[in-house]
Formats: C-alpha cells, structure tokens, sequence
C-alpha cells in the first residue's frame, strides 16, 4: 500500500464516527474531541447525542480535561439527561472544574422551573461540597412540592450547612417528619441523622409531640439513629405500636 497508512481507531472524533463504532469495545472516545475547543466543539455537541453511551463517554472526556467553557453546557445537559448512570458521570465532571465557575452556574440552576434541573443542582452542589453554596439552599427548595427535589435539598443541606446553623436546619427538616412515601421519609430520617447532636432536641420533641403522623416517623428515626442496621420499615411499625393503633394509612 503507498502512502500515509490510515491507522484504524485514529480518525479525529465526531460523533457519527462514535455512533457507528461498537459500544462492546473497551476504546474510549480520543483525546482530540476535547482539543479543538470548548462551546462548539464536537465534545460538547457529544453531550447531547442520542446514545446514552457516547453521552457518558463525552462527559468522561471532558471531565477528564477540563475545559472552563465546558461549564455551561455540562450544566445545561444535567437539567434534561433522562439517564441516571450519565446524570452522575456529568456530576463528576463538573466537579473536576474550579467551584468559581460551577457554583454559580449550578446555584442558577435551583431557580430552574424544571424539577429535574434543580434536583441535579442540588446534588452536583452537594458534591463539590462548597460551603459557597449553602446559602442557595433555601427553605423553599427544602419543602419542594417535588420529592426528589426536597430529598436532594436535605441531603444538600445537611453537607453543606456550617456548624452554626445546623440547630435551625434540623429545626426546619423536622417541620417535615411524616411527609411523603416510606423512601421520602427515610432520606429525611437519614438527613436528621447526620446532623449528628444537632438533631436530637428536635426529634425527642416529636416523638413526644401531638401530631401522631410525625411522632411516629420521630420515634423511627430515633430507633436507627441507635441502630443503622435495622429495617426502616420495622422501625416504622414498632412506632405505630408505642402510638397505638390507626396510623397505618397515615406514615406510608
């Protein structure tokens, strides 16, 4: 053969030439999709293909080499990706760019009208772990009318809240025992939890309160505070038994 030899697996990235390759191979998608560029550039056009696979394999790329100018658009895909797997693969690469430019292009984002921009928000905040961004985390979004959203808030907040304001934080989670499905009620239990002493005064105060919904969801969380190996759900039903009867239908 005359001339150059094209060697296979070498041509410069565009994203119909990763659609065609095989998704069962172990080559990542080449180093030079995020040499040309940032906004425009192949990389960020990859973010937004069709195939959940080669959307992953963009964010690893340009998680891997950050890039300033990728910020926006790593963001921006966060708000609309329907797939976990690469949701949590453009989190990490967002966290490996410099937290000036991300926290306020995430914190942007809990103004979203959309759900699930705000849930990934919080979550990707809550990874970079920036104590910036704790003021961002606002009662609003902790008593989202979506769960998702709410859950993320807590566990966002609970990271991110400095040691002066976690009473008033567990104050505010403790507003909410007894909300939502048996998963809601365990990731506030979990929340509740992890701020350590600060949520002891609250929870012993629900469950010796009145209302029997949150005193039992109280008295739950007490009992895996104690013991983080038992069942929630036989938490949950040793509680409605210090109750009494008729709580059933009203904690999930």
């Amino acid at each position: 053969m005359t001339g150059r030899r094209r060697e296979r697996g070498r041509k410069p990235f565009d994203s119909d030439t990763v659609a065609r390759s095989s998704l069962v191979s172990e080559e990542v998608v080449p180093v030079t999709m995020v040499e040309r560029g940032a906004a425009g550039s192949p990389a960020y056009r990859a973010l937004g293909h069709d195939d959940a696979q080669i959307r992953m394999r963009a964010a690893m790329e340009v998680g891997s080499r950050p890039d300033g100018g990728y910020v926006a658009g790593l963001v921006e895909r966060c708000a609309v990706e329907p797939e976990l797997f690469v949701r949590e693969t453009l989190t990490w690469a967002l966290t490996r760019h410099p937290a000036e430019l991300t926290v306020p292009a995430l914190v942007a984002e809990l103004r979203s009208e959309g759900a699930r921009a705000r849930s990934q928000a919080l979550h990707t905040l809550s990874k970079i772990g920036d104590q910036a961004a704790w003021p961002a985390i606002t009662k609003e979004l902790m008593r989202d009318a979506d769960d998702e959203v709410a859950r993320t808030a807590w566990r966002a907040a609970v990271g991110l809240a400095p040691e002066g304001e976690r009473p008033a934080l567990a104050e505010e989670l403790a507003r909410q025992l007894g909300r939502g499905t048996r998963d809601t009620q365990l990731s506030l239990s979990r929340a509740l939890i992890a701020l350590g002493e600060a949520g002891v005064p609250v929870l012993r105060a629900a469950s010796a309160g009145g209302d029997p919904v949150a005193r039992v969801h109280a008295l739950a969380t007490e009992q895996l505070a104690r013991d983080p190996e038992v069942s929630f759900a036989l938490a949950i039903e040793e509680a409605r038994r210090v109750v009494g009867p008729g709580q059933e239908e009203t904690t999930g």
